[in-house]
């Protein structure tokens, strides 16, 4: 089965191992254009695909709401993209069916499947880092889809703004100062919630023992996504699996 992932910075694919939850090929990448059109976007998508040669059944996450395969919102992604039939125009593209998805979604579910929160019940929120932040919603297994908390307001401003990996790249910020910032919205998030676990995703997944241990006060168990950045394309193979 194949997954691809769209992000504000990159467009990224594998063939997965659905029985191992884990990509059977080295992924490839390319860059996510700019503007990102659903045009330019969806070439992308063909191109990571053309890759390996792929034909066959896609999932296809998207940075934002998508109801029954159209994309309602596009925060990090060109405006075009609201009200577009994405799964329509991907499957007219690549000639195959297509399932398009929330990325955290799509993260969320793998992680639950495969990774930290594989077995767990309660409430457990997953929240991807990067050029903005997702998130997954579970309560007892059961996924609530395209809750995109961060796009909550914290301080006056989108969570996202604040406490994104982008945010603390483009201020500089130390990782003990960003880390700050990321506890008062995961407060906040909790004080609205109060999930279990917190399982942080993303790239800065990678990298756990440089903010975490700066993150005191909350009282859900924190732990980083144990597939990374690979969530969500093994969770867009996963759906596309149902097709």
């Amino acid at each position: 089965m194949f997954g691809v992932d769209i992000g504000g910075t990159g467009i990224k694919g594998a063939p997965v191992d659905l029985d191992r939850g884990d990509l059977s090929e080295e992924r490839c990448k390319v860059p996510t254009p700019h503007p990102a059109t659903p045009e330019g976007v969806i070439e992308g998508v063909a191109e990571v695909v053309a890759h390996f040669g792929y034909r066959g059944p896609l999932g296809v996450t998207f940075p934002g709401v998508v109801v029954d395969g159209v994309t309602r919102t596009a925060a990090n992604v060109d405006h075009g993209w609201i009200g577009v039939d994405a799964r329509k125009l991907l499957s007219e593209r690549l000639g195959g069916p297509v399932v398009v998805l929330n990325d955290a979604d799509a993260a969320g579910v793998a992680e639950m499947t495969f990774g930290a929160g594989r077995g767990r019940g309660g409430t457990v929120i997953l929240l991807t880092l990067g050029t903005g932040i997702g998130s997954a919603l579970f309560v007892d297994g059961k996924l609530v889809p395209n809750t995109e908390l961060g796009h909550l307001e914290l301080h006056g401003h989108d969570a996202e703004r604040r406490a994104s990996v982008k945010a603390r790249e483009d201020e500089e910020l130390s990782w003990e100062h960003w880390a700050h910032r990321l506890k008062k919205y995961l407060a906040h998030v909790e004080m609205l919630f109060s999930p279990d676990l917190f399982v942080i995703g993303g790239g800065v997944s990678r990298k756990p023992d440089k903010f975490l241990p700066h993150i005191h006060g909350i009282s859900a168990e924190i732990v980083p996504a144990e597939l990374q950045n690979n969530a969500g394309i093994v969770g867009a193979a996963m759906a596309a699996a149902k097709l």
